[in-house]
């Protein structure tokens, strides 16, 4: 077996120890790809959005930089990846249908505001939206702690994002209610 598997000896750890954890790494991965590809795709639809009027608007104190985003949300489309598989695990779509109902609504919600907030500018309607997605993600948490608590916990990074998200995007609304110059 070692001498068939290239790598240091961590490595091989790690391989074994992921084999030994994950039952199928397969959906595992699919699970992981549909949050980042997803995310990723709402990624390319921002780029002329930040180029031009998102760095005229008003903005809040607290807004991070822009390059924070991209590394933040592939950690948290990862992390929120591994928690849907982690509660798939426990029974599939059968058993866990309303859990993983409950995930598959703020993935729809997640995708949504992008197109909201940078691609139509409507910064009143984007709040509106992810208001909304804070209340899936909180159910996430809540629904998925019984099945599997590493899954609950995996989430809360996501509700602390979406809260920050949030209150960026009212400050952004009340500071810009006219919207972005550059849409109208």
């Amino acid at each position: 077996y070692q001498r068939r598997v290239r790598g240091s000896r961590s490595e091989l750890i790690l391989y074994w120890h992921l084999s030994t954890m994950v039952k199928s790494p397969w959906v595992l991965a699919g699970f992981i790809a549909v949050p980042v590809v997803g995310g990723f795709l709402g990624a390319i639809g921002t780029r002329e959005a930040v180029r031009t009027w998102y760095k005229e608007i008003n903005k809040p104190s607290f807004t991070p930089p822009s390059w924070v985003f991209g590394p933040v949300w592939t950690s948290l489309y990862t992390a929120m990846g591994v928690a849907s598989y982690l509660v798939w695990e426990q029974g599939g779509w059968e058993k866990q249908i309303v859990p993983l109902s409950a995930y598959g609504a703020s993935l729809a919600l997640n995708f949504m505001w992008t197109p909201l907030f940078f691609g139509k500018g409507w910064f009143g309607t984007a709040f509106a939206e992810i208001c909304a997605l804070w209340l899936t993600v909180a159910s996430c948490i809540g629904l998925f702690y019984p099945v599997r608590p590493l899954a609950s916990g995996l989430m809360v990074p996501y509700l602390a994002w979406v809260s920050l998200a949030s209150a960026l995007n009212y400050s952004i609304w009340k500071k810009n209610p006219n919207g972005p110059r550059k849409l109208k």
